[in-house]
C-alpha cells in the first residue's frame, strides 16, 4: 500500500509509534542510556464489557513484526527532515531489536493487574516497541474476548464474523483472527480468510434479488450458479409470505436434481418470532435440513435472549458489535516500566490502584481438587510459589495458597530479538482457549455481575511495593 508520496507502508516500520517514543530514545541516545538493561510490564486494570476476564490474545501477530522491526532509509531521511539529530538516526538505521520476551500463551484467560507480558532488553530499544505492542495486543485482546463471550452465549451454534464493512479499516483484518481464536468458526472476510488459513463463508445481498425481475427467479438463479453451498435470504420483501415460500419452491427443485438447499438466512425484524415460523414452513415442506442463519446487529446478550426464547437458529452471523468491540472499543492496556538496572522502579499515584508493581515478576495460577481455577498470584521472579496472596489494594485481605496447586504463567517466547513460537495459529488458539475457559467457574462467566477472580500479591511484592512507595515520597 502507497500514499499519494509513494511512502511505503509497511507494519514492521519504525515509524508505526508514537511521536515521544523516538523523542525519548533520542534522549536516552545523548545521555549514553539507551542500553541500560530494563523491564517492562503490559498489563490492564478493568475487564472490558463489564466482564470477568479477558482472553490474551495479538501474540502470534505482533512478534514476527518485532523480529524485522526497523527503519527504513526513506523512513530515516523524513526523520531528519524532522530535526532528528544525526548521530542517532545513524543509531536508529541499524536498529534491530534485540530483547526478551516473557509471555503468557496467546488465548491465555488473564485478569486485571497482572502482567500478560514482560520485555526485558536495552532501554531505548524496550521503549521504541511500546506503541506497535500495544497496538496490537490491546486491540486483538478486546476482540478475542468479545468473541469467547459471544461463543459462550451461542453454545454449539455455528457463528461467523462478518464485520469487515464495518471495522475500523485495517483493523477488520486482525479482528477476523482475533474473532476465530475467541471461539468463531469462520469469517466473510476473504483477505483475513486467506491470510490466517480460515474458513470463508458468504450468502447474497439484498441487492442481488433487487437487481433480478422478482424473488423466484432471483433465488433460481442464485441456486443453479450455487448448488453446493446455497444460502438464500429471504426478507427482501416479505419474509413470511414470499420469502420463505419462495426459498422452500427452490428447494424443492434442487432436491429434485439431487441438490441441498443449505439454509435460509434473516437479515431483520424480530428474529425469534420469524425464526420460529420460519422453522414450521420449511418442517411442513418435509425441508427439516434447511438451516437458519440470522445476522443484523447481534450481540451476545441478542444472541443469549434469543436461545432463551427456544428460537431454532443454526447459525448466526455477527458483525459490527464483534469487530469494532462494542460497547467499549478499547482494552486499556498499559505498558509500564518496572526495573532498571536491577533497580526495581514503579509509578506512584494518589489512587493505590494506580501505584504499578516493581521489579521483575512470575505469575502463579491456583487451580483446585476438580483442576478450576482458583487465583492468581503475582510474585518476584525470583522468590519462591508464594504460599500466601495479599489483596493488591486492600491488606487486610489475604488468601492461602496451596503451593503444589500452582503452575507458572510467564514464559520466554522470544529470545535475542527472535520468536520462539512455533504454531500460533487462530484455530490452535481457539483450542486453547476453549480448554482454558472451560477451567473458570461459571460464576466468573455470566454476563451480568460477574464474580471477581482473585488475584492477589505475594507478600515479597508487597513489602517491596511498599518500601519504594515510603522512598519515593520522601
Amino acid at each position: 500500500m502507497t500514499d499519494p508520496n509513494n511512502f511505503t507502508i509497511q507494519t514492521n516500520s519504525g515509524l508505526y509509534t508514537d511521536m515521544y517514543e523516538l523523542v525519548m530514545a533520542e534522549v536516552y541516545f545523548k545521555e549514553k542510556k539507551q542500553d541500560q538493561p530494563v523491564c517492562f510490564d503490559y498489563f490492564f486494570r478493568k475487564n472490558p464489557f463489564a466482564g470477568g476476564y479477558i482472553i490474551f490474545c495479538g501474540l502470534g501477530e505482533l512478534l514476527p513484526v518485532l523480529e524485522t522491526f526497523h527503519y527504513h532509509s526513506n523512513e530515516i531521511d523524513w526523520l531528519s527532515k524532522q530535526g532528528f539529530n544525526k548521530d542517532f538516526l545513524s543509531w536508529l538505521e541499524a536498529f534491530r531489536f534485540k530483547g526478551t520476551i516473557r509471555s503468557m500463551q496467546e488465548g491465555e484467560v488473564a485478569f486485571p493487574l497482572e502482567p500478560l507480558l514482560e520485555v526485558q532488553g536495552g532501554l531505548a530499544e524496550v521503549q521504541l516497541i511500546e506503541t506497535i505492542l500495544l497496538n496490537y495486543l490491546n486491540f486483538q485482546s478486546l476482540i478475542a474476548t468479545k468473541a469467547a463471550r459471544i461463543r459462550y452465549a451461542a453454545g454449539d451454534c455455528y457463528l461467523s464474523e462478518f464485520g469487515l464493512r464495518r471495522a475500523q479499516s485495517l483493523g477488520g483484518i486482525s479482528a477476523s483472527r482475533a474473532a476465530i481464536a475467541g471461539g468463531f468458526d469462520s469469517t466473510s472476510n476473504m483477505f483475513a480468510a486467506k491470510r490466517y488459513d480460515i474458513p470463508a463463508v458468504g450468502t447474497m445481498a439484498h441487492s442481488y434479488i433487487q437487481s433480478q425481475e422478482n424473488e423466484l427467479t432471483a433465488f433460481r438463479k442464485f441456486a443453479e450458479s450455487e448448488p453446493h453451498n446455497c444460502t438464500l435470504l429471504v426478507d427482501t420483501y416479505n419474509t413470511l409470505k414470499s420469502g420463505i415460500p419462495n426459498a422452500i419452491i427452490v428447494a424443492k427443485e434442487m432436491k429434485e436434481k439431487g441438490q441441498q438447499l443449505k439454509a435460509i438466512r434473516l437479515d431483520s425484524g424480530d428474529l425469534a418470532y420469524l425464526s420460529k415460523k420460519a422453522r414450521k414452513q420449511l418442517d411442513d415442506a418435509g425441508l427439516e435440513n434447511v438451516e437458519i442463519v440470522v445476522s443484523n446487529q447481534l450481540d451476545e446478550y441478542l444472541i443469549k435472549s434469543l436461545l432463551d426464547q427456544k428460537a431454532p437458529i443454526d447459525s448466526f452471523g455477527v458483525g459490527t458489535s464483534l469487530a469494532t468491540g462494542q460497547p467499549d472499543a478499547a482494552l486499556d492496556g498499559i505498558y509500564k516500566l518496572s526495573e532498571i538496572n536491577g533497580e526495581p522502579k514503579l509509578k506512584l499515584s494518589e489512587n493505590i490502584q494506580k501505584v504499578t508493581l516493581p521489579g521483575v515478576k512470575q505469575v502463579y495460577r491456583f487451580t483446585d481438587e476438580t483442576d478450576s481455577f482458583v487465583a492468581d498470584a503475582i510474585a518476584l521472579a525470583d522468590e519462591p510459589v508464594p504460599s500466601k496472596m495479599i489483596h493488591p489494594y486492600d491488606i487486610e485481605k489475604s488468601k492461602s495458597l496451596d503451593i503444589k496447586m500452582a503452575t507458572p504463567l510467564l514464559h520466554k517466547i522470544m529470545d535475542n530479538g527472535k520468536s520462539l513460537l512455533e504454531n500460533n495459529e487462530p484455530a490452535d488458539i481457539a483450542q486453547f482457549v476453549k480448554k482454558r475457559l472451560q477451567k473458570l467457574p461459571e460464576e466468573h462467566k455470566r454476563f451480568n455481575n460477574p464474580h471477581i477472580y482473585k488475584v492477589g500479591i505475594s507478600e515479597p511484592l508487597h513489602q517491596l511495593r511498599s518500601d519504594l512507595r515510603k522512598k519515593y515520597r520522601m
